[in-house]
């Protein structure tokens, strides 16, 4: 038997990464910031460039199959510290949820103002 914890990271898991897209791109807007920072995000992320990433949202790709086929995962990944939805995105114990969680601290970070370079760890 699945517990619901289990089947509700099915989910997220399973959900098309260009459904979340325009979230991310909406929230960075709405603080005065760009489609273009949120892709650069996404790029220091995962190494998905432009048109990699167009491709991803085009062709319906999962979260799970997003993170697994990402170019190259930054090795700065670790430098991602804080909260984000209530949850400590350094503690996250399962290895694809964290990638989201970290994803999302980022795309917060942008929103909340913080300057690129400290947003990409450099």
């Amino acid at each position: 038997m699945v517990s619901r914890g289990m089947a509700k990271l099915a989910r997220i898991f399973a959900m098309s990464f260009g459904s979340v897209y325009p979230h991310y791109v909406n929230k960075a807007e709405k603080k005065g910031h760009t489609k273009e920072e949120v892709d650069q995000i996404i790029e220091w992320l995962t190494g998905y460039t432009g048109k990699q990433l167009q491709g991803v949202i085009d062709d319906g790709t999962d979260f799970e199959a997003f993170f697994a086929n990402a170019p190259r995962l930054n090795p700065n990944v670790g430098l991602i510290k804080g909260v984000v939805c209530g949850v400590r995105v350094e503690e996250v114990a399962d290895p694809l949820m964290q990638k989201i969680r970290f994803l999302d601290k980022l795309i917060d970070e942008l929103a909340r103002g913080k300057k690129m370079a400290s947003i990409l760890r450099g």
